[in-house]
C-alpha cells in the first residue's frame, strides 16, 4: 500500500489574500476583525486566535497588560475588617490572614485579570486598606 502525501493547491487569489493576512500588524488584524463583524456579521470562532509573529506585536506600540498582581500595602486604621476580607479572598485561616496583613506589603493575588484585580482592590479599600495593582 503506497502512502502518498495529499497535494493541496490554492488559487492565486487565496494565496494573495493569505500572504496579506500573514504580514498584518496586530492593529490591522483588529481593524479587519472589526470590519468583518460590523459590515458582514462575521465573528471569530470562540477561542480562536490568529497567531502573529513576535515582531508584529511591537509594531503598534506597547502590548496591553492582561495579568495583574494585587499588593496589599497597608491596612489603615482598622486591621480587623481587612483581615476578614483577606481571609475570604485567600481561603486562608484567620491566623494566616492576620500574618499576611501584618506582613504588608504582601502580594495577595498574582497574574489575575484586570476585572478580578480591580474587584479585589475595591473590596480591600472599602475596608480601609491601601492596595496597589501592578
Amino acid at each position: 500500500m503506497s502512502e502518498e502525501a495529499a497535494v493541496v493547491s490554492f488559487s492565486e487569489s487565496t494565496k494573495e489574500l493569505g500572504d496579506k493576512i500573514a504580514v498584518m500588524t496586530l492593529k490591522e488584524a483588529k481593524e479587519l476583525s472589526d470590519y468583518l463583524k460590523d459590515e458582514h456579521g462575521i465573528e471569530p470562532a470562540a477561542g480562536g486566535a490568529v497567531m502573529m509573529a513576535p515582531g508584529d506585536l511591537e509594531a503598534d506600540g506597547p502590548v496591553e497588560q492582561t495579568e495583574f498582581d494585587v499588593i496589599l500595602t497597608g491596612f489603615g486604621d482598622s486591621k480587623v475588617p481587612v483581615v476578614k476580607i483577606v481571609k475570604a479572598l485567600m481561603g486562608s485561616t484567620l491566623l494566616e490572614a492576620k500574618k499576611m496583613v501584618d506582613g504588608a506589603p504582601t502580594t495577595l493575588k498574582e497574574k489575575v485579570d484586570k476585572e478580578e484585580a480591580e474587584k479585589v482592590k475595591a473590596d480591600l479599600e472599602a475596608a480601609g486598606a491601601s492596595v496597589e495593582v501592578k
